[in-house]
């Protein structure tokens, strides 16, 4: 009803002003016939109000639609109205619900098909790697350490896209238990000994012993995998160690992953998280692909943890993760 009458407010006010000048040239023209005047007047309310209660009936479902807009167009509970505009806009409305449904399942096809072409992709591209990994371990001069290195960079590359393409589907490719914290971080830095020892920077595992965190172990993997990886770029070759620490907040945990790197300039900072972001870093470090940070993100924000950073240029960087259930391991 309130949007009938909003809807009919110029005309309301039109009758109104142009009824209200014809009694006006009456009264000043000397009719002096008040209570006809008044009559006249009335009748032309009462004509306006039955033309508005008419058009109301006849087009109550319409308004109704439009006030309490239903999930789907075509789920309407009633008609939407007699009148001839009511009944061209209903028709409209269902055609472009149909096309825009159609549209919409054309496109989730074709995501599918990328998804699923991706991943069988992906795990081809792991046997040749896998087979390039084994000749590497068997020779032993700086060609083959080169070739090792160059592999394991097309793996995190590799399993980084899988990483994308789960996300997609996030929701079915997740199981929330809990995880002692302390080994999952030390299953992951064991993943980056070598790394750690190209780079001439060590690692320091100060996570507190019997600490649980209810997230996905999976995903948590992942992002510390991204995080020292991170760490460890950004501080190569300084001989400084990359710290992985928590600090306990009532019933939360933080877990925080420090290095005494480059850092990260000023006007980057609050921009990190976009994805393919790689700021002034990413000049002299042609490794960067800006999706690390942004991928941690997403997926800590879908398993309800919070990420935070804080740097400063030439101090170094601390990254954080926020789990908002810890607890010591029974």
């Amino acid at each position: 009803m309130k949007l009938f009458l909003r809807s009919h407010l110029m005309l309301i006010g039109f009758m109104l002003v142009q009824l209200l000048l014809v009694l006006l040239v009456f009264w000043f023209d000397g009719y002096s016939h008040t209570g006809t005047l008044l009559y006249a007047g009335f009748l032309g309310l009462l004509v306006l109000a039955g033309y508005l209660a008419v058009r109301y009936v006849s087009m109550r479902g319409f308004y109704r639609r439009l006030s309490k807009p239903y999930p789907k167009l075509l789920d309407a509970p009633e008609e939407i109205g007699s009148a001839a505009l009511s009944r061209a806009l209903e028709e409209l409305l269902d055609d472009y619900y149909r096309q825009t449904q159609e549209r919409l399942r054309s496109w989730e096809r074709q995501r599918e098909e990328r998804l699923q072409f991706m991943n069988q992709w992906v795990h081809q591209m792991k046997t040749p790697l896998a087979v390039i990994e084994l000749l590497t371990q068997e020779a032993d001069d700086e060609q083959a350490d080169s070739i090792a290195e160059e592999a394991e960079r097309l793996r995190k590359g590799l399993e980084m896209v899988l990483s994308m393409s789960r996300l997609e589907r996030f929701e079915q490719d997740f199981r929330v238990e809990k995880v002692e914290l302390r080994e999952a971080v030390g299953e992951t830095v064991s993943e980056f000994k070598r790394l750690f020892i190209r780079s001439r920077v060590y690692p320091e595992n100060k996570v507190e012993a019997e600490l649980t965190v209810e997230t996905d172990a999976k995903w948590l993997r992942f992002m510390l995998q991204q995080l020292l990886s991170n760490a460890i770029k950004y501080s190569a070759g300084s001989g400084t160690a990359v710290k992985i620490s928590t600090v306990r907040l009532g019933r939360s945990v933080l877990l925080e992953v420090s290095d005494r790197g480059v850092g990260i300039p000023k006007q980057d900072l609050g921009r990190v998280f976009r994805p393919f972001f790689t700021g002034e870093n990413g000049r002299s470090f042609k490794e960067s692909t800006g999706m690390g940070l942004y991928l941690v993100q997403e997926a800590a924000g879908r398993l309800n943890h919070r990420v935070s950073i804080e740097s400063e240029q030439g101090q170094g960087t601390t990254v954080r993760v926020e789990f908002p259930f810890a607890g010591d391991s029974e």
